[in-house]
């Protein structure tokens, strides 16, 4: 045990890195996988309506593993979950070149539920961001997150060319030789989080908070906004089952109409790049002109995309164009919806809400990959488009409300903090600042630990002359 003092904004700028790196790892596995996931699907089974339970099968897995990694990260912190998840994505690859090489459908969607755990982690990692983030930088530290998973994400469909050549010199089944990049990348974050993310951001944020309860045992505590929080969770889910149930059914789609391979893979690099290279323009105006505006620009860009489909559907360029406009609506919903969840939850219950919106975010795009088969063989591709807009139509619905909520709570809405042994209990009141978000790190916030040898850090933490933010972000 060694003292040591640590710069709180510093360690919250080289998460932001790790993060993003470990990101640019994952979008490389993660853009491999959604390009191939359907043909090989499609291949194995020999019907094409059941193309989409690859992606299914992914969400599914991710889906599955979102409470179990959150859970984790809570007790652990977010190095041993993100890491976690990662070693059964990589696990999960190996299963799928198994499958092909067997020409097992069964064994195929097995190891995409396995792959679905880095996909969790990896939809982590933008709370993780937020984990020591101030208020009023929260939408931009996590959509840089998002934004990092561009280069990798874009990257990984290219590669299914080479991938494909490296794969036929090695004798790998068809369709799995890009798969080979994918490992390397999975096994290089791994490493990135366990070697570089020490002090863990989660774990330092909450012994922040448990000594400001210590310091200040009559503090009051951010009030709890549940609808506002489902709300949100709505808007990330919906425009999640939207951008899955059509990108998952355009390789399909492309190749049925003539499109070569190369083709299918510029397509969803573009869509990929849309879901990923502006998040931090998106990041910017949900702190500045509001959460709930940024969401509806996101209803308003899906739209736009659907219409594009729906239209367009014989026009390869018309489909290409529609799957850049339902990436960039994807990102403005999931960064904004994302920033008001954390910060319309109470400090002790966000991991848990977090891990929930993973989990429904996930359910719902499995499910709308599924339908979308279906549907995909029974209206065709311009049909899935107009179906799609319910999900859009839904989310604008509810935004009016949401505001009047988000406006309206109160301190009917506060919650208790477990109190501090030998402390009084915690007061609560409705305009106050929650204590993670009174120990976020200023420029000049500095804490002094006890750290162990493996970066962990041990109470007692005395905290010194931390800075609050005085300009909250605009809800709307």
């Amino acid at each position: 045990m060694t003292d040591s003092t640590l710069d709180v904004a510093a360690v919250q700028r080289r998460t932001v890195w790790v993060l993003s790196g470990g990101q640019v790892l994952g979008g490389l596995a993660f853009g491999a996988t959604v390009s191939l996931g359907a043909l090989l699907a499609a291949r194995i089974s020999g019907d094409d309506s059941l193309s989409g339970l690859a992606t299914a099968a992914l969400t599914l897995g991710s889906a599955a593993l979102a409470v179990p990694l959150a859970a984790l990260a809570r007790r652990r912190g977010r190095r041993v979950s993100l890491a976690g998840g990662m070693l059964l994505a990589l696990t999960g690859v190996g299963v799928v070149i198994v499958a092909a090489g067997l020409f097992s459908f069964p064994l195929l969607l097995a190891g995409f539920v396995l792959i679905g755990a880095g996909q969790a982690a990896n939809l982590q990692s933008r709370f993780a961001a937020t984990d020591l983030a101030s208020v009023s930088t929260r939408g931009r530290d996590l959509s840089i997150v998002v934004w990092a998973t561009t280069i990798g994400a874009v990257l990984g469909p290219n590669l299914v060319g080479p991938g494909e050549a490296i794969g036929a010199a090695i004798g790998m089944p068809a369709l799995t030789g890009p798969y080979v990049f994918g490992i390397a990348a999975q096994i290089a974050a791994v490493l990135l989080y366990v070697i570089f993310m020490r002090p863990d951001p989660l774990l330092l944020a909450d012994r922040i908070a448990r000594q400001e309860r210590l310091d200040r045992p009559t503090a009051v505590q951010r009030a709890d906004r549940p609808f506002v929080a489902r709300y949100a969770i709505l808007a990330v889910s919906a425009s999640h089952g939207v951008m899955v149930s059509v990108m998952a059914m355009t390789p399909v789609h492309l190749l049925h109409h003539g499109a070569s391979l190369s083709i299918v893979g510029l397509t969803i690099s573009i869509h990929v790049a849309g879901m990923f290279a502006l998040s931090p323009v998106f990041g910017i105006l949900a702190d500045r002109v509001g959460r709930f505006a940024t969401i509806l620009l996101g209803q308003a860009l899906l739209l736009a995309a659907l219409v594009t489909a729906w239209l367009g559907a014989e026009s390869t360029t018309a489909v290409t164009v529609a799957l850049g406009l339902l990436g960039l609506g994807w990102s403005a919903a999931t960064v904004a919806g994302s920033a008001l969840l954390t910060e319309a939850t109470a400090e002790p219950l966000r991991t848990r809400r977090q891990g929930r919106s993973d989990l429904t975010m996930s359910l719902v795009g499995a499910f709308g990959a599924i339908v979308a088969g279906l549907l995909l063989g029974w209206i065709g591709y311009g049909g899935l488009a107009v179906v799609a807009i319910g999900a859009v139509a839904l989310v604008v619905g509810f935004t009016p409300v949401a505001r009047v909520r988000a406006a309206g709570q109160g301190a009917d809405a506060s919650i208790a903090i477990p109190a501090v042994p030998g402390a009084a209990p915690a007061a609560s009141a409705p305009a106050a600042t929650s204590s993670a978000d009174a120990a976020a790190p200023a420029t000049s916030a500095r804490i002094s630990a006890a750290q162990s040898g493996d970066g962990q850090l041990d109470v007692p933490l005395v905290v010194e002359d931390v800075e609050r933010n005085p300009r909250p972000p605009r809800a709307s």
